[in-house]
C-alpha cells in the first residue's frame, strides 16, 4: 500500500469512527429519561380506573342522594346536580395528563397546574411551562375530581384501610406511571341531619386538606436515571420517600424556568403521607394500621378528592408514559383490620 493510500485509509477510518460515535451519541439521548416528559411524545396515562368503597356501614354518596357502600367510575361522570364539577377522564382518546400542586385551595377546588416541556434549540436545554388546569364535569379533563359524600349519626374519624392503593391496571403493562400517583382530599364541610341533598352539595369550603403518595419508596430504572440526571438524587428501587417542590402559579417558556429549578415564587415544598403502614408521625406502627384520612361530623359531610399523575415526582419520565392505573380507595371508622 503506498502512502498515499494508506492516508486514505486513515482518514477512511476516521471518519467511520466519527460516524460511529454520532450514531452512539443519538442513541444515548434516545434512551435518556426527561421529567415530565418530553413534547414530542404522546404523554398521558391511558387509562384510569377509580374504585371507591366503604366498610363497618359507613355509607357515601356522589350526590347526597343516593346512599351506597361502593362508588364506581360511572358513578363518578353520571352526577347531574347544579354546579356539580366531577371530572375523569375516560373513552375515546380523553387521557390524564401530568399535573402538579401544592395544595392550595381556591373557592373549594384545588389548584392545579398542567406542565409542558420546551426545548432550546440554541442550547438543547428543557424548560418547563406551567398552564393553570381548571375542572370540568364529564370524561374530560387532566386528572381525576370529584365530590364525595358521608353520612354519619357521630362524630367521627375516616382511615384509609390497607386495602386502599395504586397499581397498575390489571392485564395491563406496567410502566410505572403508578409510582408518581397522587390522592389528596379536601373536607369541604357539613350540613346537619334534615339538611337538604342541594344544601349538602353547596357546601364549600376548606377545613382541611391532605396529600396521600401511595408508593413513595417505589421506583423504575428509568426513574432511578431520571433522579440522577434531571434532579441530581442518587436513588435505588426501593428508597426512603422523596421530599419534592410543587408547582404554584403559570409562568411561560421565555421564562426559562428549569427542571429542576426550586424558585419561591413558582414553586413550593409538598407534604404529604406515605404508605400505609401509620402516619408520618407514627412511624413503626404495623402494617394492619390504616391511614387517617379526616374527620366528619354528625349529619352530611363533603369531601372533594382529587387523584393526579404528578409531573414533579421523579417517577413522571418519558418511558412512564402511556401507562394506566387503577386508584382503590376503601374508607373505614375503625382504625384497625
Amino acid at each position: 500500500m503506498t502512502k498515499k493510500e494508506a492516508k486514505k485509509d486513515r482518514r477512511r477510518k476516521k471518519i467511520f469512527i466519527a460516524i460511529i460515535m454520532i450514531l452512539f451519541t443519538g442513541i444515548i439521548l434516545t434512551a435518556s429519561t426527561y421529567a415530565w416528559f418530553t413534547a414530542n411524545r404522546t404523554v398521558t396515562v391511558e387509562a384510569i380506573d377509580v374504585n371507591v368503597s366503604t366498610s363497618q356501614g359507613l355509607q357515601i354518596s356522589t350526590d347526597a342522594i343516593n346512599w351506597k357502600s361502593i362508588v364506581t367510575n360511572e358513578d363518578i361522570t353520571g352526577v347531574t346536580w347544579s354546579g356539580a364539577r366531577n371530572q375523569l377522564p375516560q373513552g375515546d382518546g380523553k387521557t390524564a395528563v401530568p399535573v402538579s400542586t401544592v395544595a392550595n385551595v381556591s373557592d373549594g377546588f384545588m389548584d392545579m397546574y398542567r406542565g409542558t416541556i420546551e426545548s432550546d434549540e440554541a442550547t438543547g436545554t428543557n424548560y418547563l411551562i406551567s398552564e393553570k388546569s381548571e375542572e370540568k364535569n364529564g370524561t374530560e379533563g387532566d386528572f381525576v375530581a370529584f365530590d364525595l359524600f358521608f353520612q354519619s349519626t357521630e362524630a367521627q374519624k375516616v382511615y384509609l384501610t390497607s386495602s386502599s392503593r395504586v397499581t397498575a391496571k390489571a392485564a395491563t403493562t406496567p410502566t410505572g406511571i403508578e409510582n408518581a400517583a397522587r390522592v389528596a382530599f379536601i373536607n369541604e364541610g357539613n350540613v346537619p341531619y334534615g339538611s337538604s341533598a342541594g344544601d349538602a352539595q353547596q357546601i364549600i369550603g376548606n377545613e382541611k386538606t391532605w396529600i396521600w403518595e401511595p408508593n413513595q419508596d417505589t421506583h423504575t430504572a428509568a426513574a432511578i436515571d431520571n433522579a440522577r440526571n434531571v434532579y441530581g438524587l442518587t436513588i435505588g428501587a426501593t428508597h426512603p420517600k422523596l421530599a419534592y417542590k410543587g408547582v404554584m402559579t403559570t409562568f411561560t417558556a421565555d421564562q426559562k424556568v428549569t427542571l429542576n429549578n426550586e424558585a419561591e415564587d413558582k414553586f413550593a415544598d409538598v407534604t404529604t403521607v406515605g404508605t400505609n403502614t401509620g402516619t408520618e408521625e407514627a412511624p413503626g406502627i404495623p402494617n394492619t394500621a390504616f391511614l387517617e384520612a379526616f374527620d366528619i361530623k354528625e349529619g352530611v359531610t363533603k369531601v372533594r378528592i382529587y387523584m393526579w399523575i404528578e409531573g414533579q415526582d421523579v417517577d413522571c419520565e418519558d418511558r412512564a408514559s402511556g401507562g394506566s392505573i387503577t386508584y382503590n380507595l376503601q374508607f373505614s371508622i375503625n382504625d384497625k383490620a
